[in-house]
């Protein structure tokens, strides 16, 4: 087992002021896409470090045929992870794509200067600005974009993180992964398809249409999962771009071992959520000791589960009883008093009514509505969760009826029923889909985990919920 300390290098002889930390050599700089990050720098000397990033403005999806023009440091949401070391002397190389349409630049909250560079980075489409800077505090730090409309560039996108290791480098873990929070204000509603563009007064208002990790509903679920073993150390490297809203990050079903606090050199130990302001960040440390989908999400949660902000780390391994039991037993709880529960209903549905135009669009807009709306229940591929919701692999009950099982997303189900010879007595609750997000979700079911390949179409959707 790894042990976290912290970690100095060898002190003798070396400057009291990392200012005066002599370099040697130049190296280019490793820059990695989330959730990846570069190579630890371990125990290396100081280098001149070379790094090139280049902004590029790119059409992306936000979810399920939400489409957001993105501005970028090095292509991705958040930007290039930059991996440094204390002392090292950064020569900084910012390019602005010849197809980019407007001038932007960098600030780096690892840089000690004016700005943290943005006023020497100022750059216009087609032209590169170079400075550089000494990395004088180790740190996880944010970077983002300066040029005004400062919060307009930052929600489109331009952020990221830069790490500076200290002499000596980080502690070894097994894993290490990227992770950012950021919020998008658009136009439309939530769930409206199409290219939407940034609402400033949306944003000027803070009420965020989708809060999300890694630039993008699901950029960390599914098969996009992180992952780890049974037994492996992990480190988390958590940023948040904002512009406007605290983090409260949470991973559900596991506690912290060390939080590196906003970064830096305090550490909180036995942590289970910790804050992360906007422009902020925080290295995590946790052990994995039992296999299972452990949930990343902002514990802010409607965020979580309504507007993105939940990732996914898969652990395999063995089984541990004695950390974990899983389910002993399944007994009848009779509560007292006459308190009678109804199923919450709404008429309000917020999602647009733009058709999926192919099987395989309709494939792929469901896969993203499940895995937002049904997937915490039913599981990522389909097997339920024993004795409380069930399967909806090869599931006989769903495969017997499709307008009952249009009839069960659109108005909910209560009772008894009986999946696959097992008995389940859970409540689902009417879904706030439209038509054709139901149509593409039951479409996507049944014709995922060895069901019946039925096609689910807007018109018997409509034609199920006409009857009521």
């Amino acid at each position: 087992m790894l042990v976290f300390s912290a970690c100095v290098g060898d002190k003798k002889n070396a400057p009291t002021n990392s200012a005066e930390i002599p370099v040697s050599k130049e190296m280019i700089a490793e820059l990695t896409a989330p959730p990846h990050v570069p190579t630890p720098v371990g125990r290396r000397k100081a280098k001149k470090l070379i790094v090139k990033m280049e902004i590029l403005e790119k059409e992306g999806e936000m979810t399920n045929g939400v489409r957001y023009m993105y501005w970028t440091f090095g292509g991705t949401v958040p930007g290039s992870f930059i991996r440094t070391r204390v002392g090292d002397e950064v020569e900084f190389h910012l390019q602005n794509h010849p197809n980019n349409k407007l001038p932007h630049n960098i600030d780096l909250h690892a840089v000690t200067g004016p700005g943290g560079g943005a006023e020497s980075s100022f750059v216009a489409p087609g032209h590169s600005k170079v400075f550089s800077f000494k990395t004088l505090n180790p740190g996880l730090y944010v970077y983002h974009c300066a040029t005004a409309p400062v919060g307009m560039h930052i929600a489109n996108g331009m952020y990221g993180l830069i790490l500076v290791e200290p002499e000596g480098g980080l502690p070894l873990v097994d894993r290490e992964y990227y992770v950012m929070q950021g919020d998008f204000y658009t136009k439309g509603a939530n769930g409206e398809r199409g290219l939407q563009p940034f609402d400033m007064q949306k944003a000027v208002d803070e009420k965020a249409d989708y809060v999300v990790f890694n630039g993008k509903v699901g950029a960390l679920t599914g098969d996009n999962a992180l992952t780890a073993k049974v037994g492996e150390t992990v480190r988390l490297y958590v940023g948040n771009g904002g512009p406007g809203l605290v983090s409260s990050f949470h991973v559900i079903g596991e506690i912290f071992d060390r939080v590196h606090v906003e970064g830096g050199d305090l550490i909180n130990e036995n942590v289970q959520t910790t804050l992360i302001p906007a422009g902020g960040a925080a290295m995590i440390e946790f052990r994995v000791d039992v296999p299972g989908t452990f949930i990343l999400v902002d514990h802010s949660i409607f965020r979580a589960f309504n507007k993105g902000a939940l990732g996914m780390l898969k652990v395999e391994g063995e089984e541990d009883k004695k950390i974990y039991s899983g389910e002993i037993r399944d007994d009848i709880y009779l509560p007292e008093g006459p308190g009678i529960q109804s199923m919450p209903t709404t008429d309000e549905i917020v999602a647009s009514e733009v058709p999926a135009k192919s099987f395989e669009e309709q494939m792929e807009f469901g896969k993203q509505a499940y895995m937002q709306t049904c997937v915490a229940c039913h599981q990522a591929e389909g097997q339920g969760i024993p004795n409380a919701f069930p399967p909806l692999a090869k599931s006989d009950y769903l495969n017997a009826d499709v307008n009952r099982s249009i009839d069960i997303v659109l108005h909910g189900l209560t009772g008894e029923i009986t999946v696959n010879g097992e008995k389940y007595n859970s409540i689902m609750t009417s879904q706030m889909l439209s038509s054709d997000e139901i149509a593409n979700v039951l479409t996507y079911v049944y014709n995922s985990w060895g069901n019946s390949g039925a096609k689910v179409t807007k018109e018997m959707v409509e034609k199920v919920k006409n009857k009521k």
